[in-house]
């Protein structure tokens, strides 16, 4: 995606993150391949650049960001689930599903459609077997990502 449609790109070491927002919500966060910032143009954006780059000093850094209703219920149920999981843990994707009533393979759907990556930190769900997916990925750019993040909180 074009820098122009974000609102700030923030480059973080391993990669960069953009975001979208409208004057009073965070409409969502990007993944990105690293890149040069792009200041932030009005308040909310910069407010989220420096909550983002709180979170890069510290990972346990609680964000209080305003987010743009999204999701479907079901969504909205695993991503409050996922919301609960302390910086440094995990879940595994049958964890978070036998929370709330669900399937793994379901749960991992709700995670790739999160558009709020790293508020609603959707790294710290894992296969049972080991790292699985991130963003719907299997491999390559957004794994790292994955990878970068549990390690920066201690995983």
């Amino acid at each position: 995606m074009p820098s122009a449609e974000y609102q700030a790109v923030l480059s973080a070491p391993a990669f960069s993150l953009g975001v979208r927002c409208s004057e009073d919500e965070i409409l969502a966060l990007d993944y990105l391949e690293a890149r040069e910032s792009v200041a932030p143009r009005g308040l909310l954006a910069k407010e989220a650049v420096r909550q983002l780059r709180a979170y890069l000093m510290d990972p346990r850094f609680a964000f209080s960001l305003p987010l743009a209703p999204a999701g479907t219920g079901f969504q909205r149920r695993v991503w409050d689930q996922i919301s609960a999981i302390p910086s440094g843990k995990t879940k595994t994707y049958g964890a978070v599903a036998q929370a709330i009533g669900g399937g793994p393979r379901a749960v991992g759907n709700a995670c790739g459609a999160n558009p709020y990556p790293i508020v609603i930190p959707c790294h710290r769900v894992v296969a049972a077997q080991g790292l699985g997916g991130f963003a719907r990925q299997r491999g390559g750019f957004l794994l790292d990502v994955k990878r970068w993040l549990l390690q920066h909180e201690g995983v």
